[in-house]
């Protein structure tokens, strides 16, 4: 899929006029519209039509063992009536995105559909624990209709980050827009240290580390904790892989931050804005600093 290089407009609607009540996100020229909404106001605001939609929805919380972001991905003929059962037999969440067509143009298959590629870009992100036991079929459908769903999906996907989620940001190498309209390489990065040998590159969403780096096994007392706990959870999910005496990304992954990338290869505290470096030795840090004109 090409990526825009133009702008797009989001109108986020406050219904009760406040920002912890729901809201509507909507994109311009879209039928599409996000639901955003507490489970604390959700019981206050359920009898709305817009409820009685099919549609595809998040459930967003924190698994209570680890504290890290967790997700549910759902869909329902009638949304309604599988978050009202949610409210009752999952305890996890705190906050839900519904996401339906104005137009009334979705229909049981194309929420099915929608549910089941969420599902396949939290599973291949893996940055929240995905809290559905098993992954959901696609549906057979025409050509024109996967391609339109597509479509909406793509704009779903440009909400989502919007709305504090990037569950779903599965990192992307080649064209990224210049800040002047035009289109350039991702400049790599390279982080070289005993036992550690990474590529990666900056990005709005986060830093993004190569598949096929390197990093060193040992760990120590410095390592900062979550890099720790982060290292346990790609090794659980195959993300992670000990081979010949070091650990090795199976697929790019984004870290939130540079020192965060650089700490989970090193095994130990880095400040991943000096110690990041391209292929003539300026670091991330100058690399920035020197795009600063007065």
């Amino acid at each position: 899929m090409t990526e825009s290089l133009f702008g797009t407009s989001i109108r986020i609607f406050l219904v009760d006029g406040t920002p912890d009540g729901l809201r509507f996100v909507e994109r311009s020229n879209w039928t599409g519209q996000a639901m955003v909404v507490s489970r604390s106001e959700y019981t206050d605001v359920r009898s709305r039509s817009e409820f009685g939609s099919p549609g595809v929805y998040v459930l967003l919380g924190s698994d209570e063992d680890s504290s890290d972001s967790m997700l549910y991905v759902g869909e329902g003929e009638d949304v309604r009536a599988r978050l009202d059962q949610h409210v009752k037999n999952k305890d996890f969440w705190t906050k839900v995105i519904v996401f339906r067509s104005k137009d009334g143009t979705l229909n049981k298959a194309h929420v099915r559909y929608l549910e089941s590629r969420l599902i396949q870009l939290a599973t291949s992100a893996g940055t929240w624990v995905l809290d559905n036991v098993s992954g959901s079929k696609l549906p057979n459908l025409s050509e024109a209709d996967e391609a339109d769903l597509e479509s909406f999906l793509a704009d779903m996907l440009v909400i989502y980050p919007i709305v504090g989620v990037d569950a779903f940001e599965v990192p992307k190498r080649g064209l990224s827009k210049s800040a002047h309209g035009g289109s350039s390489k991702e400049s790599l990065l390279f982080l070289t240290t005993d036992h550690t040998s990474a590529e990666g590159y900056d990005r709005s969403a986060g830093f993004v580390v190569l598949a096929g780096s390197r990093g060193r096994v040992d760990e120590t007392k410095t390592m900062p904790n979550r890099a720790l706990k982060l290292r346990e959870q790609l090794l659980a999910k195959g993300l992670l892989v000990e081979d010949e005496a070091s650990y090795v990304l199976t697929q790019d992954f984004v870290f939130n931050s540079p020192s965060l990338a650089a700490g989970f290869l090193a095994g130990r505290a880095m400040n991943g804005r000096t110690e990041w470096k391209d292929s003539s030795g300026d670091s991330l840090k100058s690399i920035q600093e020197s795009k600063i004109v007065d």
